[in-house]
């Protein structure tokens, strides 16, 4: 059996369901990121309260705080990236040999699943943890881009390159919490790809509670409620 006979083992319903949950990655993150003005999320709520952080920073005399605070943020994209890696290499690892899972097929149906077939669903898998740790590693490098600037923030409020300088900064550290955020997003969805071993119906049933998860925490969370009150 050639490639284009294993691919075709995977029925309309399976394309269906990947087709399924790449969607919802896209949309869902579009959605996070552009929301109405009415409905911001947690994303853009925590956005507004980074470029105000640089403001109070720039007055702020010594500034070792913001310092400890930006570097925990970064040390928490190294974890994550290095979380990744970890669990990109245990993908791999079955890729090259899926009979682990062929034991465990075994034991719960009596069809012959082609490696091939494995090798795809756990593809999928894969691709969203690479873009997880893609983004992992920028956001750490922006996280670092903004430590600099912060760093070239003159320490008179009066300096006139201080505020232009702050702002910047600013923009910078929200740029690199938006990529933070695509990338756990990317590790939800991975743990959500991993239900195609299970078959298409899991897929789309394990996509819809990660929208769930993902939407509820920007959108429906006490935390966002929190934030809201902290803004009037």
């Amino acid at each position: 059996m050639d490639l284009l006979d294993h691919v075709t083992l995977l029925t309309a319903l399976d394309w269906c369901a990947a087709g399924f949950i790449v969607f919802w990655w896209f949309g869902i993150g579009w959605w996070i990121e552009h929301p109405g003005s009415k409905h911001p999320s947690v994303t853009i709520l925590m956005a507004q309260h980074r470029r105000a952080w640089m403001k109070v920073f720039v007055a702020r005399d010594p500034r070792i705080f913001d310092s400890q605070i930006l570097g925990s943020l970064r040390q928490g994209t190294s974890f994550f990236a290095s979380t990744c890696l970890f669990a990109i290499g245990g993908v791999l690892a079955l890729v090259g040999n899926t009979a682990p899972l062929q034991g465990v097929a075994a034991e719960v149906t009596e069809v012959q699943v082609p490696v091939l077939i494995w090798q795809l669903k756990l593809g999928l898998v894969a691709l969203f943890l690479t873009h997880a740790f893609l983004k992992f590693v920028w956001s750490n490098r922006v996280f670092g881009y903004c430590a600099v600037l912060m760093a070239a923030v003159p320490g008179d409020p009066a300096d006139p390159r201080a505020y232009p300088l702050a702002a910047k900064a600013g923009e910078l550290n929200i740029r690199a919490a938006i990529n933070f955020n695509r990338g756990l997003r990317g590790m939800y969805f991975a743990l959500g790809g991993l239900a195609w071993l299970l078959g298409p119906w899991p897929l789309i049933i394990a996509t819809l509670m990660v929208v769930w998860l993902v939407w509820s925490r920007e959108f429906a969370s006490f935390t966002r409620q929190l934030l809201i009150e902290s803004d009037t």
